[in-house]
């Protein structure tokens, strides 16, 4: 009920800010942000980025999907339990034996009573 409270009372304060500085205010925001935009620093800017995402988003996205595709393997091994360790080690990097080992919580088991 609290935070519930707090976020009708933050709400209403924002409002009444808001309201305060008016259209006039808002407006010159506006109009201060168009001329940026239109200064030509800013467009020669926004056309070499533009440039450099179109010469690198190939190259990019290729990377991208070579590190999803090896995750991707990564998963399915550790789901199938096919595991490039040692035969000592389970999938989980638990360390098994005769001579007990460590569950994945980090407990220690005790050896096997024969």
């Amino acid at each position: 009920m609290k935070g519930k409270l707090g976020l009708l009372v933050g709400g209403a304060i924002g409002y009444v800010l808001g309201t305060r500085a008016g259209r006039e205010q808002y407006d010159k925001i506006v109009a201060q942000g168009q001329s940026l935009m239109g200064n030509p620093k800013v467009q020669d800017a926004k056309a070499q980025a533009q440039d450099f995402a179109k010469q690198k988003g190939p190259e990019v996205g290729q990377k991208v999907a070579d590190a999803a595709s090896g995750a991707a393997s990564a998963a399915q091994d550790k789901v199938s339990g096919s595991n490039s360790k040692s035969s000592s080690t389970s999938g989980h990097g638990t360390t098994a034996g005769a001579t007990g080992g460590t569950t994945p919580t980090g407990t220690t088991t005790p050896p096997p009573t024969t």
